[in-house]
């Protein structure tokens, strides 16, 4: 059976650049590699083979010249070629391990356990509506892991230091070498001597039991900014779990949950503020003392107010978070029926109502001639 055109079987021109061939002999591996191929492994096998030779010849500049020249003839002998073509994989399987095991290239390289960040923590804390305002410094107090500082995070007693491990000598990591149908195939896993570490402690610290960490609990200072909300996150750099190897700490992340005030809510920057006042302020006006973040300030009820009726108070809302400024205070006024009216207070109003002329204001004769209009009533 003759063999298929290397081009052809990548899928690119004669004209491909070295960068194309490698790009359409990524593709064609994933395409028919057999582990992808679980249906028809076989004719996935084959194929896989036929694309890794092309790629083998096509990626070699010496080799591709010698194809574009004799054909598969400069690999078989009879055109005085190299001949005795491998059939292996060559260059080609480094690009199959890159593309599937995600390694750096070649095999036989070890990878050295480097420094390593600890984890972050989180920290949920609750403030009052007024330090979300305004802001706070305060104090928590955290649980992390730190560096032991008997052994300086080595893990080994004091005149003592941790050895290599002679099983990954230092890696980390152990290589098992498997014989495919493909060639040599080489997987790292983590050593099961030193758990990855790389070396071995034989004489463990008393304080951390070899582990060259410990638990603590740790003050840290928050600074709570002005104008936060609830939800808010702050980040403390480097607040967080120790490190491994030597990394960096993680950080440390508080959440603000803002507990509900019994005066006021808010809507952004805006404050909303309910205050009551009586049927005669309404009607007559009146000045009334209202509550503000900033204390009590004045505020001017004009005559015929009605229940509901809406104020704002400029500059007396929540400190804008970033930038300057404040957002305002809305004041929402709720004129309250009276209670427990005395005989004499009863004759009064009865009064007022005759000399109104009418027991029901403009707006309800409007109001009742609208649900007649409505239902025909």
């Amino acid at each position: 059976m003759s063999k298929r055109d290397y081009y052809e079987l990548l899928g690119v021109s004669k004209s491909a650049s070295e960068d194309e061939i490698k790009k359409a002999f990524r593709k064609q591996a994933r395409k028919y590699h057999p582990d992808m191929n679980r249906e028809n492994p076989k004719e996935a096998e084959e194929k896989f083979k036929e694309i890794n030779e092309a790629y083998e010849v096509l990626s070699n500049a010496d080799r591709r010249a010698q194809y574009d020249q004799f054909g598969h003839a400069a690999f078989d002998g009879s055109s005085g070629g190299q001949g005795g073509f491998s059939g292996d994989f060559g260059g080609g399987f480094n690009d199959i391990f890159d593309m599937f095991f995600g390694g750096g290239g070649g095999f036989g390289g070890r990878r050295q356990p480097g420094p390593e960040q600890g984890s972050d923590l989180r920290f949920d804390m609750e403030i009052t509506f007024e330090q979300a305002a305004f802001g706070v410094e305060t104090e928590v107090q955290i649980p992390r892991t730190e560096d032991c500082k008997t052994c300086s995070g080595t893990g080994a007693a004091a005149g003592t230091q941790p050895e290599t491990c002679p099983q990954c000598k230092g890696t980390g990591q152990v290589q098992v070498v498997q014989n495919t149908p493909f060639g040599r195939m080489v997987n790292a896993r983590v050593c099961d001597r030193c758990h990855g570490e790389g070396r071995i402690v034989h004489t463990p610290c008393k304080d951390c039991s070899g582990r060259g960490k410990v638990k603590v609990k740790r003050k840290i200072k928050v600074k709570v900014p002005a104008g936060v909300d609830n939800g808010s996150r702050l980040r403390i750099s480097r607040e967080g779990e120790a490190g491994m190897r030597g990394g960096p700490p993680g950080d440390l992340y508080v959440y603000l949950y803002v507990k509900k005030h019994a005066l006021f809510s808010r809507e952004g920057n805006e404050v909303i503020c309910e205050v009551p006042i009586s049927f005669v302020q309404a009607t007559l006006g009146d000045e009334i003392q209202v509550p503000t973040l900033d204390g009590n300030v004045s505020l001017k009820v004009p005559e015929a107010t009605q229940s509901g009726t809406v104020f704002r108070l400029k500059g007396k809302g929540i400190p804008f978070l970033r930038g300057n400024g404040r957002g305002d205070q809305h004041v929402r006024v709720k004129v309250l029926t009276p209670q427990k009216l005395t005989e004499r207070q009863k004759e009064l109003l009865k009064e007022f109502a005759q000399i109104s002329g009418e027991n029901v204001n403009p707006e309800q004769k409007n109001f009742f001639k609208k649900v007649k209009d409505a239902f025909g009533v």
